[in-house]
Protein backbone atom coordinates (compact mmCIF):
# COMPACT_ATOMS: atom_id res chain seq x y z
CA UNK A 1 0.00 0.00 0.00
CA UNK A 2 1.49 3.12 -0.54
CA UNK A 3 0.70 6.39 1.85
CA UNK A 4 0.61 9.70 0.65
CA UNK A 5 2.52 12.11 3.17
CA UNK A 6 1.95 15.94 1.60
CA UNK A 7 4.07 18.19 3.49
CA UNK A 8 2.12 21.50 4.09
CA UNK A 9 4.90 23.27 5.58
CA UNK A 10 6.54 26.47 4.44
CA UNK A 11 4.99 30.29 4.34
CA UNK A 12 5.49 31.40 0.21
CA UNK A 13 7.22 34.83 0.81
CA UNK A 14 8.18 34.79 -2.67
CA UNK A 15 4.42 35.16 -3.79
CA UNK A 16 3.84 38.29 -1.47
CA UNK A 17 1.01 39.97 -1.12
CA UNK A 18 -0.64 36.30 -1.96
CA UNK A 19 0.75 34.37 -0.17
CA UNK A 20 1.37 35.18 3.61
CA UNK A 21 2.59 33.84 6.78
CA UNK A 22 -0.97 32.56 8.01
CA UNK A 23 -2.24 31.45 4.56
CA UNK A 24 0.82 30.46 2.67
CA UNK A 25 0.59 29.78 -1.10
CA UNK A 26 -0.24 25.71 -0.73
CA UNK A 27 -3.37 27.43 0.24
CA UNK A 28 -4.42 29.02 -2.56
CA UNK A 29 -6.25 28.69 -5.77
CA UNK A 30 -3.39 30.02 -8.48
CA UNK A 31 -3.61 27.75 -11.26
CA UNK A 32 -7.32 26.86 -11.54
CA UNK A 33 -10.44 26.45 -9.04
CA UNK A 34 -8.65 24.45 -6.47
CA UNK A 35 -6.09 25.55 -4.32
CA UNK A 36 -2.26 23.67 -4.61
CA UNK A 37 -3.24 21.56 -2.07
CA UNK A 38 -6.47 20.55 -3.34
CA UNK A 39 -4.42 20.00 -6.96
CA UNK A 40 -2.13 17.41 -4.91
CA UNK A 41 -4.34 15.06 -3.63
CA UNK A 42 -6.85 15.51 -6.79
CA UNK A 43 -3.63 14.06 -8.98
CA UNK A 44 -3.80 11.00 -7.07
CA UNK A 45 -7.18 10.29 -8.03
CA UNK A 46 -7.39 6.63 -9.91
CA UNK A 47 -3.88 5.76 -9.09
CA UNK A 48 -3.96 1.99 -7.74
CA UNK A 49 -2.88 1.31 -4.28
CA UNK A 50 -2.89 4.72 -2.80
CA UNK A 51 -4.22 4.86 0.79
CA UNK A 52 -5.73 7.91 2.67
CA UNK A 53 -2.72 10.81 2.90
CA UNK A 54 -1.35 11.75 6.06
CA UNK A 55 -1.13 15.19 6.14
CA UNK A 56 2.25 17.00 7.92
CA UNK A 57 1.26 21.41 8.60
CA UNK A 58 1.56 23.88 11.25
CA UNK A 59 -0.91 23.64 14.10
CA UNK A 60 -1.62 27.39 12.85
CA UNK A 61 -3.26 26.12 9.55
CA UNK A 62 -5.23 22.62 10.81
CA UNK A 63 -8.25 24.19 10.23
CA UNK A 64 -7.70 25.56 6.88
CA UNK A 65 -5.87 22.15 6.22
CA UNK A 66 -8.80 20.22 7.08
CA UNK A 67 -11.82 22.35 5.26
CA UNK A 68 -9.93 22.09 2.36
CA UNK A 69 -9.27 18.48 2.13
CA UNK A 70 -13.37 18.33 3.42
CA UNK A 71 -14.22 20.29 -0.06
CA UNK A 72 -12.19 17.54 -1.89
CA UNK A 73 -13.90 14.91 -0.41
CA UNK A 74 -10.69 13.68 0.73
CA UNK A 75 -10.53 11.82 4.61
CA UNK A 76 -7.05 12.03 5.94
CA UNK A 77 -5.44 9.15 7.31
CA UNK A 78 -3.94 11.64 9.20
CA UNK A 79 -3.69 15.39 9.69
CA UNK A 80 -0.57 15.62 12.18
CA UNK A 81 0.14 19.17 13.27
CA UNK A 82 3.67 20.53 13.96
CA UNK A 83 3.89 23.48 16.76
CA UNK A 84 6.65 25.01 14.74
CA UNK A 85 8.80 24.23 11.61
CA UNK A 86 11.34 21.56 11.29
CA UNK A 87 12.11 21.06 7.82
CA UNK A 88 11.44 18.24 5.52
CA UNK A 89 13.62 15.55 7.27
CA UNK A 90 11.76 15.60 11.03
CA UNK A 91 8.34 16.07 9.14
CA UNK A 92 9.25 12.67 7.01
CA UNK A 93 10.28 10.20 10.46
CA UNK A 94 7.21 11.74 12.21
CA UNK A 95 4.99 10.62 8.97
CA UNK A 96 6.62 7.53 9.09
CA UNK A 97 6.54 6.61 12.28
CA UNK A 98 2.25 7.42 11.84
CA UNK A 99 2.13 5.23 8.72
CA UNK A 100 3.70 2.65 10.36
CA UNK A 101 1.03 2.63 12.98
CA UNK A 102 -1.55 1.97 10.43
CA UNK A 103 0.23 0.40 7.95
CA UNK A 104 1.77 -2.61 7.83
CA UNK A 105 5.58 -1.59 6.42
CA UNK A 106 3.73 0.95 3.81
CA UNK A 107 5.31 2.99 0.76
CA UNK A 108 5.72 6.41 1.33
CA UNK A 109 5.21 9.08 -1.30
CA UNK A 110 6.43 12.18 -0.44
CA UNK A 111 4.73 15.42 -1.76
CA UNK A 112 5.21 18.90 -0.74
CA UNK A 113 1.75 20.63 -1.51
CA UNK A 114 2.32 23.65 -3.32
CA UNK A 115 3.52 21.90 -6.98
CA UNK A 116 1.98 21.71 -9.80
CA UNK A 117 1.83 19.20 -12.67
CA UNK A 118 0.52 19.29 -16.33
CA UNK A 119 0.38 15.65 -17.50
CA UNK A 120 -1.14 13.46 -14.93
CA UNK A 121 -0.51 10.71 -16.78
CA UNK A 122 3.16 10.66 -17.21
CA UNK A 123 3.30 11.43 -13.00
CA UNK A 124 1.37 7.96 -12.35
CA UNK A 125 4.00 6.40 -14.86
CA UNK A 126 6.37 7.39 -12.35
CA UNK A 127 5.01 6.73 -9.42
CA UNK A 128 4.99 3.16 -10.71
CA UNK A 129 8.00 2.89 -11.58
CA UNK A 130 9.16 4.48 -8.20
CA UNK A 131 7.03 2.27 -6.27
CA UNK A 132 8.83 -1.03 -7.94
CA UNK A 133 12.39 0.56 -6.91
CA UNK A 134 11.08 1.02 -3.24
CA UNK A 135 9.96 -2.75 -3.29
CA UNK A 136 13.59 -3.32 -3.79
CA UNK A 137 14.54 -1.31 -0.72
CA UNK A 138 15.24 1.92 -3.16
CA UNK A 139 15.12 5.03 -1.69
CA UNK A 140 13.32 6.91 -4.65
CA UNK A 141 13.70 10.49 -5.53
CA UNK A 142 11.87 12.32 -8.63
CA UNK A 143 14.33 14.32 -11.20
CA UNK A 144 12.76 16.78 -13.05
CA UNK A 145 14.34 16.83 -16.61
CA UNK A 146 15.22 20.42 -16.68
CA UNK A 147 13.88 22.79 -19.71
CA UNK A 148 16.41 25.49 -19.01
CA UNK A 149 19.33 26.21 -16.72
CA UNK A 150 17.42 27.41 -13.61
CA UNK A 151 19.71 28.22 -11.17
CA UNK A 152 17.23 28.51 -8.38
CA UNK A 153 17.10 24.92 -8.15
CA UNK A 154 19.55 22.21 -6.90
CA UNK A 155 20.36 19.52 -9.75
CA UNK A 156 20.89 15.54 -9.55
CA UNK A 157 23.99 13.69 -11.70
CA UNK A 158 22.52 10.40 -12.80
CA UNK A 159 24.48 7.73 -12.38
CA UNK A 160 24.24 4.02 -13.82
CA UNK A 161 20.59 3.41 -15.32
CA UNK A 162 18.57 0.59 -13.39
CA UNK A 163 16.28 -1.63 -14.79
CA UNK A 164 12.97 -1.61 -13.82
CA UNK A 165 11.05 -4.27 -16.11
CA UNK A 166 10.44 -4.85 -19.35
CA UNK A 167 6.86 -3.62 -18.88
CA UNK A 168 7.76 -0.01 -17.68
CA UNK A 169 7.93 3.09 -19.64
CA UNK A 170 9.69 4.82 -17.19
CA UNK A 171 13.55 4.85 -16.47
CA UNK A 172 15.75 5.28 -13.04
CA UNK A 173 19.17 5.49 -12.58
CA UNK A 174 21.38 5.42 -9.39
CA UNK A 175 22.48 8.96 -7.80
CA UNK A 176 25.65 9.61 -8.55
CA UNK A 177 25.88 13.19 -7.05
CA UNK A 178 23.41 15.90 -5.57
CA UNK A 179 24.68 19.76 -6.64
CA UNK A 180 23.99 22.62 -5.28
CA UNK A 181 22.03 25.68 -7.04
CA UNK A 182 24.89 26.56 -9.76
CA UNK A 183 25.76 29.82 -11.35
CA UNK A 184 23.74 30.46 -14.66
CA UNK A 185 27.11 28.82 -16.51
CA UNK A 186 27.25 26.41 -14.46
CA UNK A 187 23.63 24.99 -14.82
CA UNK A 188 23.49 25.20 -19.06
CA UNK A 189 26.48 22.70 -18.81
CA UNK A 190 24.62 20.71 -16.63
CA UNK A 191 21.13 21.30 -19.13
CA UNK A 192 23.62 21.23 -21.94
CA UNK A 193 24.87 17.41 -20.96
CA UNK A 194 21.54 15.81 -20.17
CA UNK A 195 22.78 14.04 -17.28
CA UNK A 196 21.42 16.14 -14.46
CA UNK A 197 17.64 16.70 -13.24
CA UNK A 198 16.50 19.34 -10.43
CA UNK A 199 15.81 17.90 -7.60
CA UNK A 200 11.89 18.02 -7.41
CA UNK A 201 11.77 17.79 -3.70
CA UNK A 202 9.60 14.69 -4.42
CA UNK A 203 10.03 11.08 -2.60
CA UNK A 204 9.28 7.56 -2.18
CA UNK A 205 10.69 4.78 0.21
CA UNK A 206 9.26 2.18 2.07
CA UNK A 207 8.69 3.42 5.46
CA UNK A 208 10.65 1.18 7.81
CA UNK A 209 13.91 1.45 5.27
CA UNK A 210 13.83 5.57 5.76
CA UNK A 211 14.01 4.97 9.26
CA UNK A 212 16.49 3.28 9.02
CA UNK A 213 18.57 5.44 7.15
CA UNK A 214 17.67 7.82 9.29
CA UNK A 215 18.87 6.00 12.67
CA UNK A 216 22.09 5.77 10.76
CA UNK A 217 22.82 9.23 9.32
CA UNK A 218 20.78 11.37 11.71
CA UNK A 219 20.28 10.01 15.08
CA UNK A 220 19.74 12.99 16.98
CA UNK A 221 16.25 13.55 14.33
CA UNK A 222 15.22 10.41 14.57
CA UNK A 223 15.43 10.57 18.73
CA UNK A 224 13.63 13.49 18.85
CA UNK A 225 11.12 12.57 16.31
CA UNK A 226 10.44 9.62 18.34
CA UNK A 227 9.88 11.63 21.25
CA UNK A 228 7.67 13.65 19.71
CA UNK A 229 5.59 11.29 18.10
CA UNK A 230 5.42 8.57 21.16
CA UNK A 231 4.80 11.77 23.65
CA UNK A 232 1.82 13.42 21.06
CA UNK A 233 -2.09 13.23 21.88
CA UNK A 234 -5.11 13.31 19.52
CA UNK A 235 -6.73 16.89 19.48
CA UNK A 236 -10.31 16.52 17.80
CA UNK A 237 -9.37 15.80 14.10
CA UNK A 238 -5.99 16.25 14.46
CA UNK A 239 -2.74 14.64 16.30
CA UNK A 240 -0.43 17.00 17.63
CA UNK A 241 3.19 16.29 18.06
CA UNK A 242 4.87 16.73 21.77
CA UNK A 243 6.21 20.49 21.86
CA UNK A 244 8.69 20.57 23.50
CA UNK A 245 10.38 17.01 21.87
CA UNK A 246 9.51 18.09 17.99
CA UNK A 247 11.31 22.14 19.07
CA UNK A 248 14.33 20.58 19.87
CA UNK A 249 14.40 18.59 16.92
CA UNK A 250 17.45 19.98 14.49
CA UNK A 251 16.20 21.18 12.22
CA UNK A 252 17.32 19.80 7.87
CA UNK A 253 15.93 18.63 4.76
CA UNK A 254 15.39 15.04 4.07
CA UNK A 255 18.06 15.51 0.89
CA UNK A 256 20.80 16.50 3.45
CA UNK A 257 19.59 14.39 6.01
CA UNK A 258 18.94 10.95 4.46
CA UNK A 259 19.15 10.84 0.43
CA UNK A 260 23.23 12.62 0.07
CA UNK A 261 24.54 9.39 2.44
CA UNK A 262 23.18 6.58 1.75
CA UNK A 263 23.90 3.69 -0.92
CA UNK A 264 20.20 2.66 -1.69
CA UNK A 265 19.39 6.31 -3.74
CA UNK A 266 18.02 6.43 -6.82
CA UNK A 267 15.69 8.98 -9.30
CA UNK A 268 13.41 8.52 -11.67
CA UNK A 269 13.36 11.38 -14.25
CA UNK A 270 10.19 13.20 -14.53
CA UNK A 271 9.12 15.58 -17.42
CA UNK A 272 4.76 16.03 -17.20
CA UNK A 273 5.07 19.95 -16.62
CA UNK A 274 5.78 20.30 -13.50
CA UNK A 275 6.63 23.90 -11.81
CA UNK A 276 7.24 24.59 -7.89
CA UNK A 277 5.23 28.34 -8.31
CA UNK A 278 8.28 29.27 -6.65
CA UNK A 279 7.78 33.08 -7.91
CA UNK A 280 5.20 35.24 -9.99
CA UNK A 281 7.63 34.78 -12.60
CA UNK A 282 6.39 30.83 -13.27
CA UNK A 283 3.08 32.15 -12.63
CA UNK A 284 3.18 33.73 -15.54
CA UNK A 285 4.83 30.99 -16.96
CA UNK A 286 2.29 28.50 -16.69
CA UNK A 287 -0.82 30.78 -16.70
CA UNK A 288 -3.43 31.26 -20.38
CA UNK A 289 -1.58 34.08 -21.68
CA UNK A 290 -3.65 36.95 -23.94
CA UNK A 291 -2.05 37.55 -27.70
CA UNK A 292 0.05 40.08 -25.84
CA UNK A 293 1.25 37.22 -23.85
CA UNK A 294 -0.55 38.82 -20.60
CA UNK A 295 -1.93 36.35 -18.16
CA UNK A 296 -4.64 38.64 -16.31
CA UNK A 297 -6.71 37.29 -13.65
CA UNK A 298 -9.48 39.58 -11.77
CA UNK A 299 -11.01 42.63 -13.30
CA UNK A 300 -8.15 44.35 -15.63
CA UNK A 301 -7.94 46.49 -17.90
CA UNK A 302 -4.85 47.29 -20.08
CA UNK A 303 -3.65 49.58 -22.84
CA UNK A 304 -0.08 48.37 -24.64
CA UNK A 305 0.24 45.69 -22.34
CA UNK A 306 2.79 42.82 -22.51
CA UNK A 307 4.29 39.88 -21.69
CA UNK A 308 3.07 40.86 -17.95
CA UNK A 309 1.01 38.83 -15.06
CA UNK A 310 -1.43 41.17 -13.38
CA UNK A 311 -3.68 39.83 -11.07
CA UNK A 312 -6.92 42.13 -9.46
CA UNK A 313 -8.31 40.74 -6.10
CA UNK A 314 -10.73 43.02 -4.95
CA UNK A 315 -10.83 46.32 -7.72
CA UNK A 316 -10.21 47.58 -11.06
CA UNK A 317 -7.06 47.05 -12.07
CA UNK A 318 -5.53 49.47 -14.98
CA UNK A 319 -2.41 49.04 -16.81
CA UNK A 320 -0.55 51.06 -19.46
CA UNK A 321 2.89 50.95 -21.07
CA UNK A 322 3.73 47.82 -19.45
CA UNK A 323 6.28 45.66 -20.55
CA UNK A 324 7.44 42.11 -18.86
CA UNK A 325 6.16 43.39 -15.21
CA UNK A 326 4.47 41.62 -12.48
CA UNK A 327 1.23 43.94 -10.75
CA UNK A 328 -0.69 41.97 -8.15
CA UNK A 329 -3.41 43.58 -6.15
CA UNK A 330 -5.27 42.79 -2.94
CA UNK A 331 -7.28 44.37 -0.58
CA UNK A 332 -4.51 45.89 1.44
CA UNK A 333 -1.23 45.89 -0.34
CA UNK A 334 -0.10 46.50 -4.21
CA UNK A 335 3.31 44.71 -5.56
CA UNK A 336 4.69 46.09 -8.56
CA UNK A 337 7.99 44.74 -10.36
CA UNK A 338 9.82 44.13 -13.70
CA UNK A 339 9.38 40.17 -14.00
CA UNK A 340 12.86 39.68 -13.53
CA UNK A 341 13.66 41.51 -10.53
CA UNK A 342 10.25 39.54 -8.65
CA UNK A 343 13.07 37.46 -6.47
CA UNK A 344 13.45 40.73 -4.38
CA UNK A 345 9.31 40.49 -2.98
CA UNK A 346 11.76 38.61 0.01
CA UNK A 347 13.23 41.83 0.66
CA UNK A 348 9.81 43.41 1.04
CA UNK A 349 9.12 40.67 3.22
CA UNK A 350 12.14 41.01 5.81
CA UNK A 351 10.78 45.49 5.81
CA UNK A 352 7.62 44.80 6.85
CA UNK A 353 8.95 41.79 8.96
CA UNK A 354 11.21 44.12 10.68
CA UNK A 355 8.67 47.00 11.28
CA UNK A 356 6.15 44.16 13.17
CA UNK A 357 4.17 45.00 10.26
CA UNK A 358 0.38 42.97 9.37
CA UNK A 359 0.91 42.97 6.12
CA UNK A 360 3.82 40.26 6.52
CA UNK A 361 1.65 37.86 8.53
CA UNK A 362 -2.32 37.98 7.44
CA UNK A 363 -3.96 39.22 5.27
CA UNK A 364 -7.40 41.33 5.74
CA UNK A 365 -9.73 37.75 5.97
CA UNK A 366 -9.02 36.25 8.38
CA UNK A 367 -9.87 32.28 7.83
CA UNK A 368 -11.61 30.68 11.18
CA UNK A 369 -12.95 26.88 11.67
CA UNK A 370 -16.64 28.52 11.64
CA UNK A 371 -15.92 30.64 8.42
CA UNK A 372 -14.55 33.89 8.45
CA UNK A 373 -13.80 37.47 8.85
CA UNK A 374 -12.89 40.58 7.16
CA UNK A 375 -12.03 44.34 8.38
CA UNK A 376 -14.27 46.61 5.87
CA UNK A 377 -13.24 49.86 8.01
CA UNK A 378 -11.03 51.30 10.79
CA UNK A 379 -10.69 54.40 12.68
CA UNK A 380 -10.15 55.80 15.93
CA UNK A 381 -12.20 53.35 18.41
CA UNK A 382 -13.76 51.89 16.28
CA UNK A 383 -13.69 48.64 13.77
CA UNK A 384 -16.13 47.44 10.82
CA UNK A 385 -16.17 43.76 9.69
CA UNK A 386 -17.96 41.58 7.52
CA UNK A 387 -18.44 38.43 8.76
CA UNK A 388 -19.38 35.08 7.66
CA UNK A 389 -20.36 31.58 9.38
CA UNK A 390 -20.52 28.14 7.33
CA UNK A 391 -23.94 26.25 7.47
CA UNK A 392 -24.32 24.61 11.01
CA UNK A 393 -20.92 26.45 12.58
CA UNK A 394 -21.07 28.43 15.53
CA UNK A 395 -18.46 30.71 17.50
CA UNK A 396 -17.43 29.73 20.65
CA UNK A 397 -19.56 31.29 23.87
CA UNK A 398 -17.43 34.38 24.72
CA UNK A 399 -17.08 37.79 26.08
CA UNK A 400 -14.74 41.02 25.67
CA UNK A 401 -13.56 42.91 28.43
CA UNK A 402 -12.84 46.43 26.49
CA UNK A 403 -15.13 46.47 23.56
CA UNK A 404 -18.59 46.38 22.75
CA UNK A 405 -20.34 44.69 19.65
CA UNK A 406 -22.92 45.64 17.31
CA UNK A 407 -24.45 43.18 15.34
CA UNK A 408 -26.42 43.79 12.17
CA UNK A 409 -27.53 40.21 9.80
CA UNK A 410 -27.27 41.13 6.40
CA UNK A 411 -28.23 37.25 4.99
CA UNK A 412 -29.52 34.30 6.67
CA UNK A 413 -30.94 33.45 10.06
CA UNK A 414 -29.00 33.27 13.37
CA UNK A 415 -29.10 31.91 16.55
CA UNK A 416 -28.00 34.22 19.48
CA UNK A 417 -27.10 33.76 23.13
CA UNK A 418 -26.64 37.28 24.61
CA UNK A 419 -26.14 36.76 28.36
CA UNK A 420 -29.23 35.04 29.58
CA UNK A 421 -31.25 35.63 26.81
CA UNK A 422 -31.20 33.18 23.63
CA UNK A 423 -33.03 34.58 20.71
CA UNK A 424 -33.04 34.22 16.74
CA UNK A 425 -32.12 37.15 14.49
CA UNK A 426 -33.07 37.36 10.96
CA UNK A 427 -32.27 39.53 7.81
CA UNK A 428 -31.93 43.19 8.36
CA UNK A 429 -32.38 43.10 12.43
CA UNK A 430 -29.75 43.95 14.90
CA UNK A 431 -28.12 43.09 18.28
CA UNK A 432 -26.10 45.29 20.37
CA UNK A 433 -23.43 43.41 22.81
CA UNK A 434 -21.80 45.37 25.38
CA UNK A 435 -18.35 44.19 27.03
CA UNK A 436 -18.43 41.67 29.34
CA UNK A 437 -21.36 39.82 28.69
CA UNK A 438 -21.16 36.03 27.29
CA UNK A 439 -22.14 35.70 23.76
CA UNK A 440 -22.61 33.15 20.93
CA UNK A 441 -23.21 33.62 17.41
CA UNK A 442 -24.82 30.16 15.51
CA UNK A 443 -25.92 29.57 11.95
CA UNK A 444 -27.90 26.81 12.01
CA UNK A 445 -29.19 27.57 8.48
CA UNK A 446 -28.10 25.36 4.86
CA UNK A 447 -26.59 28.57 3.21
CA UNK A 448 -23.54 30.82 4.73
CA UNK A 449 -24.42 33.76 7.00
CA UNK A 450 -23.34 37.12 6.86
CA UNK A 451 -23.35 39.54 9.00
CA UNK A 452 -21.98 43.56 9.66
CA UNK A 453 -19.82 43.54 13.10
CA UNK A 454 -19.12 47.11 14.53
CA UNK A 455 -16.49 46.84 17.60
CA UNK A 456 -16.14 50.04 19.56
CA UNK A 457 -13.73 51.08 22.60
CA UNK A 458 -10.38 51.63 23.51
CA UNK A 459 -8.90 48.38 22.59
CA UNK A 460 -10.41 46.33 19.70
CA UNK A 461 -7.37 43.92 19.11
CA UNK A 462 -8.42 39.85 18.91
CA UNK A 463 -6.66 38.77 22.22
CA UNK A 464 -9.49 40.68 24.15
CA UNK A 465 -11.40 37.78 24.46
CA UNK A 466 -12.21 35.48 27.25
CA UNK A 467 -13.89 31.87 25.91
CA UNK A 468 -16.67 29.84 28.15
CA UNK A 469 -16.57 26.57 26.02
CA UNK A 470 -15.70 25.70 22.49
CA UNK A 471 -12.26 27.10 22.88
CA UNK A 472 -11.35 25.05 19.67
CA UNK A 473 -13.95 26.48 17.39
CA UNK A 474 -13.85 30.41 17.18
Amino acid sequence: MIVPVILCGGSGTRLWPLSRQQHPKQFLPLVNEYTLLQNTIRRLDDFESMADPVVLCHENHRFIVAEQLRQVGCRPAAIVLEPVGRNTAPAVTVAALHALKQEKNPILLVLPADHHINDIKRFHTALAAGAQLAKKRHLITFGIVPTSPETGYGYIHKGEPIVISTQMEASAFLIAQFVEKPDHDTARGYVKSGEYCWNSGMFMFAADQVLAEMEKSAPDIMAACRRAHSQGHRDLDFFRLDKEAFSACPSDSIDYAVMEHTIKGAMVPLEAGWNDLGSWRSLWQEGIKDTDGNVISGDVIVQDVNDSYLHASHRLLAGVGLDRHIVVETSDAVFVAPRNRVQDVKKIVEQLQSARRREARSHQRAYRPWGWSEAVLEGDQFQVKQITLKPGAKISLQKHIHRAEHWVLVRGTAKVVKGEEKFTLRKNESTYIPPGVYHQLENPGQHPLDLIEIRTGRYLQEDDVTRSENTHTG
